[in-house]
């Protein structure tokens, strides 16, 4: 069974950095894609980034393009998600997610860690 182990949240001021790191136990090479989503406070959760795990194409959404990056440590079965230039805005949990072969969508889901961006 594949299980997801975030860390790397805490509290930053308006314009700091952050790394998350993901680091995933079992059958990695059963994956698809892996994922970055984020959940603010009484709002949906949505993709941030993601990452296709056999080549490696990524995908960010608008409001992070060019302040966000996702990277991964394939013999580590690490993702990554450099945060730079953070704003208020990016509070949120931050969820890893992982896509398995034969899933039509991300279905594996960590316990999430918070990032809170202070102004």
């Amino acid at each position: 069974q594949v299980q997801l182990a975030e860390s790397g949240g805490g509290l930053v001021q308006a314009g700091g950095s952050l790394r998350l790191s993901c680091a995933a136990s079992g059958r990695t090479a059963s994956f698809v894609a892996m994922a970055w989503f984020r959940q603010p406070p009484g709002k949906e959760r949505l993709l941030v980034a993601s990452m296709r795990w056999a080549n490696g194409d990524t995908y960010y959404g608008d409001s992070v393009k060019g302040r966000f990056i996702i990277s991964r440590d394939i013999r580590r079965s690490t993702v990554f998600l450099q945060m730079n230039s953070l704003k208020p805005e990016d509070t949120a949990v931050y969820f890893c997610a992982a896509q398995s072969v034969g899933a039509q969508a991300y279905n594996i889901f960590g316990q999430g860690t918070q990032v809170t961006v202070t102004s």
